[in-house]
């Protein structure tokens, strides 16, 4: 997958690794790009940053009308549509139903979205891409929050069921999982000093957004389905894979270690 020339949608684009993707696809030459988020001021700003190769739009990836109207740009069919946008909760056993529910809808269904969306249309022209932000808690798990590990991991899951179904008739599937990015996120859980923002700076490096893109465009090129900007998710997923006992054990006295400390 070479992203010159090519017309792609970036949700969550206003900022953080949504804004890195976006600018990247441009430098790499993307005939157009959709930069789309919630915060439409946010969106119009990247849009200008990259000039008349992209447009700004306003979606909530939680409504699959607002999804859905991305694929419809004024650059012609979408051939890579990044389903980047995501929430965090930030509660154990005592999240809300409210928090369930909303976490759910952002980082699982607005997956589902998109691939309803895009994936028709793709099939019909011979092919297209997904790539979906699922985050290496979707993989190995988050300390902290219940709502973000389990639905990064349902997003994994449903875009391996994508890419079995769909791979025959031309659909590519990447998930991005990365570790600790700098981002807003990242940054408003280390001031509020949450666990979960602890155990990622315990946990290796934090990238950049930049350093995260060029590893996406790196991924897509090779067209793989895990796409690690961190290489050491890949060994921790590994040795979950290997000994679930063990890795559960190990990371029991992780988090102990954090709340100890």
């Amino acid at each position: 997958m070479q992203v010159r020339d090519k017309v792609v949608v970036v949700t969550g684009a206003a900022g953080g690794i949504g804004r890195a993707l976006a600018l990247r696809f441009a430098a790499e030459g993307a005939a157009g790009v959709v930069v789309a988020d919630l915060d439409e001021a946010g969106a119009s700003a990247v849009a200008k940053e990259i000039g008349e190769r992209a447009v700004p739009a306003r979606v909530d990836v939680a409504s699959e009308a607002d999804v859905a109207a991305l694929v419809d740009t004024p650059f012609g069919p979408v051939d890579l549509f990044c389903s980047n946008a995501g929430i965090i909760g930030g509660h154990g056993l005592d999240a809300p139903d409210q928090e369930w529910s909303d976490l759910y809808a952002v980082n699982v269904l607005a997956h589902v979205y998109a691939a309803r969306a895009a994936v028709p249309s793709m099939i019909a022209r011979g092919g297209g891409y997904l790539l979906n932000t699922c985050s290496a808690a979707g993989l190995i798990g988050c300390p902290g929050d219940a709502p973000y590990a389990v639905t990064k991991a349902a997003a994994i899951a449903f875009a391996e069921w994508v890419a079995m179904h769909y791979s025959s008739q031309g659909i590519k599937v990447s998930v991005l999982c990365p570790q600790g990015v700098r981002t807003n996120m990242y940054e408003r859980g280390q001031e509020e000093d949450h666990l979960t923002a602890r155990a990622v700076g315990a946990s290796g490096t934090i990238l950049d957004p930049a350093d995260v893109a060029t590893t996406v465009v790196e991924g897509l090129a090779a067209e793989r389905f895990h796409i690690f900007p961190h290489p050491e998710v890949a060994e921790f997923a590994r040795r979950k894979a290997e000994d679930p006992d063990r890795w559960l054990a190990g990371m029991s006295r992780f988090i102990d270690s954090l709340t100890t400390s």
